[in-house]
């Protein structure tokens, strides 16, 4: 790595940010600080990247580089419980060759997906 890249900071483009942030903070108990007037800026769990070839469909919303966001948990099935505890909706877990996987609904009417890996993992 070359030196001076000290993290990485992911955007998310919501229609209710408000809504989101507070389901970062209250529902997955993400750490924030606040960098003036309430702007959460949330510390997230150790991160890697993957680059995916797009479908011929296009798989994203441009032509360019499109992002998608999953988060990673040791037991999906456990998290997922904790999740429907607090009323967060899941879609259908299922098990790839890569991952068990699912996807969460944000309050903003987005969605993030969650996966317990069955690759090596970068960290």
């Amino acid at each position: 790595m070359i030196p001076g890249l000290i993290g990485a900071h992911v955007l998310f483009y919501s229609a209710n940010a408000d809504a989101d942030r507070a389901f970062f903070r209250d529902v997955l108990d993400l750490h924030a600080v606040d960098a003036g007037r309430g702007w959460l800026i949330f510390a997230m769990p150790p991160a890697e990247a993957a680059f995916h070839p797009k479908d011929e469909a296009g798989s994203g919303a441009s032509a360019g580089l499109t992002t998608e966001l999953y988060l990673m948990c040791s037991d999906v099935r456990s998290f997922v419980r904790t999740l429907e505890a607090k009323q967060v909706k899941c879609a259908a877990i299922e098990d790839a060759p890569w991952g068990i996987r699912t996807r969460m609904r944000l309050p903003g009417g987005g969605e993030i997906g969650l996966y317990q890996p069955k690759h090596p993992t970068a960290f």
